[in-house]
């Protein structure tokens, strides 16, 4: 089964184009006009094994949120259709992941009912990036996803070593959902029968 799917959204606000593969390499082609968001979407794809190519332009001359949001909604959308019936995989995933003085706990479900639940209390600016973005894009991708997705940063100080935690650890544990359950390949992972 081909577990890829190819995003082009437009708004009157951004333009994005994304690929992905959920069955990759961790290749990452990006380009979101957003430094440290591609820093962190190379560590999520690479985390996850997810091959992912992001082109986006967006109304950065009002700030960076609309570009952010989109890209979470696009990333959702491609997830979502690469999952398809979401047979024969895993279904859960979680990890508590280090990153230096932070540390974080994340566990993923692809139940498709799409919800964030964030105990991810970022604020002020990492660089140039408003950090309280973050919980703006992971809202979006688990929304439009159909995940049920906890995230808890339980220890930091750093803000770029915290936003790291989260991104490596929804990669880790995006990488357990979808991987495949040999014992039940063609299987449904729900006691419904429906999953998506």
């Amino acid at each position: 089964m081909n577990r890829t799917a190819k995003i082009k959204r437009i708004t009157r606000e951004v333009e994005v184009e994304l690929q992905l593969n959920l069955d990759g390499q961790g290749d990452t082609q990006l380009d979101t006009g957003i430094g440290f968001l591609d820093h962190m979407l190379d560590l999520l794809a690479w985390h996850s094994r997810f091959d992912l190519a992001i082109t986006a332009k967006g109304d950065r001359e009002v700030d960076d949120h609309h570009t952010v949001e989109d890209i979470g909604i696009a990333l959702g959308e491609a997830f979502d259709c690469a999952l398809g019936e979401a047979k024969g995989i895993r279904r859960y995933g979680s990890i508590l992941l280090p990153m230096d003085e932070s540390l974080v706990q994340v566990a993923i479900d692809a139940s498709g009912r799409g919800l964030a639940v964030l105990a991810t209390p970022f604020d002020g600016r990492i660089g140039a990036f408003d950090a309280q973005l973050i919980d703006e894009f992971f809202i979006a991708f688990a929304r439009v996803g159909r995940l049920t997705l906890h995230a808890s940063l339980l220890a930091g100080t750093n803000r770029h070593h915290m936003a790291e935690a989260l991104f490596k650890g929804v990669g880790r544990a995006l990488a357990e959902v979808v991987m495949r359950d040999e014992g039940a390949s063609a299987e449904v992972p729900s006691s419904k029968g429906v999953l998506r």
